[in-house]
Formats: C-alpha cells, sequence, structure tokens
C-alpha cells in the first residue's frame, strides 16, 4: 500500500477504518463518529463528516475540526453530537483516536442491568483487563458540551467505556491499536451474549491469570498493526480507489 505525509496518512487510516467498521456491520445508519487528532497538533482533530455513510467515505471526505467545533478543512459539515463527544475526550483527556459506536453485541450489554462484559470469562476480553470503565449516568442525546464534557470526564483512567442505554467508546494511540480493540471488543461481547443465552454460568480465571494475558497481548501490539495493515490490503483488492483524495 502507498505510504503518504502524515497528515494524509492519518485521513487515509481514519477512512479505512470506517469503510472497515461498515463492513463488519460495527456502523449505524450515518450515525457515530471515529475521529483521530492531527498528526503535531493537539489542537485539530480528523473526523468523519455528516450524512455520509461510512463505507462510501474516502479520504478526501474526512473534515479538520478544531478544540471549538469549527470545520477548518474539509467540504462537509460535522454531526453536532460528534464534536461534543469526541472533542471532550481528546481535550480533556488527550486521547489521539477515539472510536464510537452502537455496534450490537456491545451495545446490547449496555442495556442490561448490571451487567459487563466479563473480564475473567473469555481469552480475548481478558486484554482488556484494567482498561474498562463503565458510564451509568445517561444524559440523552450529546448536544451541548456539558453532556459532552460529562461523559469525557466519567471515564477515568479507561480507554473502553460502555456508555449506558447508548453504545461503546474505544479510545487509542493510533488507529491500529483502536480499530483492533473495537474489533475484538466486539467479539468478545457477542461471545459472551451466546455463551449467557445458554443460562449457565460463565467459568471464570483467576484475576492473578487474567492480568496475565491482558499483559501479554498488552505487550505484542504488533499483531493489531498487521491486523489493520491486512483489512487495508483487502479493501484496496476490493474496493480499487477507495483511498484517492
Amino acid at each position: 500500500m502507498r505510504r503518504f505525509d502524515p497528515v494524509t496518512q492519518a485521513k487515509v487510516d481514519l477512512a479505512a477504518a470506517l469503510r472497515l467498521a461498515a463492513r463488519m456491520s460495527l456502523n449505524e445508519g450515518v450515525c457515530n463518529h471515529f475521529s483521530m487528532e492531527v498528526p503535531g497538533s493537539q489542537e485539530l482533530f480528523l473526523i468523519n463528516p455528516q450524512g455520509l455513510h461510512w463505507s462510501e467515505i474516502t479520504p478526501g471526505d474526512i473534515v479538520t475540526v478544531d478544540a471549538d467545533g469549527r470545520v477548518v478543512e474539509g467540504k462537509h459539515e460535522v454531526e453536532p453530537t460528534a464534536f461534543f463527544i469526541h472533542c471532550g475526550i481528546h481535550v480533556l483527556k488527550k486521547k489521539k483516536v477515539v472510536l464510537h459506536t452502537h455496534m450490537p453485541f456491545a451495545t446490547a450489554l449496555t442495556l442490561l442491568d448490571g451487567v459487563e462484559l466479563d473480564l475473567r470469562a473469555n481469552q480475548n476480553a481478558m486484554r482488556y483487563y484494567g482498561r474498562v470503565g463503565y458510564d451509568r449516568d445517561y444524559g440523552g442525546a450529546a448536544l451541548d458540551t456539558h453532556e459532552g464534557n460529562r461523559i469525557a470526564n466519567s471515564m477515568g483512567d479507561a480507554d473502553i467505556v460502555f456508555m449506558q442505554h447508548h453504545g461503546v467508546l474505544v479510545c487509542g494511540t493510533n488507529m491500529a491499536y483502536a480499530f483492533d480493540d473495537l474489533y475484538y471488543l466486539e467479539r468478545s461481547c457477542m461471545v459472551q451474549v451466546l455463551a449467557q443465552s445458554t443460562g449457565r454460568n460463565l467459568k471464570q480465571v483467576s484475576v492473578e491469570q487474567a492480568k496475565y494475558v491482558a499483559e501479554q497481548i498488552g505487550g505484542e501490539r504488533q499483531q493489531s498493526v498487521l491486523h489493520f495493515e491486512a483489512l487495508k490490503r483487502l479493501l484496496d483488492r476490493d474496493e480499487p480507489g477507495w483511498s484517492e483524495l
């Protein structure tokens, strides 16, 4: 795959993540948002535009906004909740990549009273041990700075957040890490829902074992990069021209 300057590459990676998420049915209508800090800047952010389906977005559609939500570059508008949710997390929590979805199985867990992702039953879920938070105080659609900041402040030190009645947030230091976490989060939630649908109890490993697996997977993030690069090659094969500006 062709490589670009850092800012263009960030737009390519963001567009790729959106298109791949659509392929995996992690999107919902033309809603939900992915964003990235512009390389070299902590005051500018890249985000998907309002009104476009994720499967049709190209790097040229990506919008650049500032910390006040103003579009500083791009040919499209930005949906209001996109700015309020994402900007609060970028600015207050200093996250470089923020992925917000209503993906089905992860969102299903947010609808259940007191149910959490079990981080000691499934190897894939163990990678998130010590990284997951829960926003229990649903405040409606995030249509103002107050709600956006409330969501950001509810995160604590977590980079995976289940939002009650709403969906999930996945944050990361780069797109490959964040997208890999998003993919395995949905898989983890899916197998938990399937396992619990049997009516049987989940069998857990010890806390020490779960922590150990989290350290193992966290120390081998090369797999995340290889996964994301492989997925982009599939886009190149199946959708020639998707990365054109």
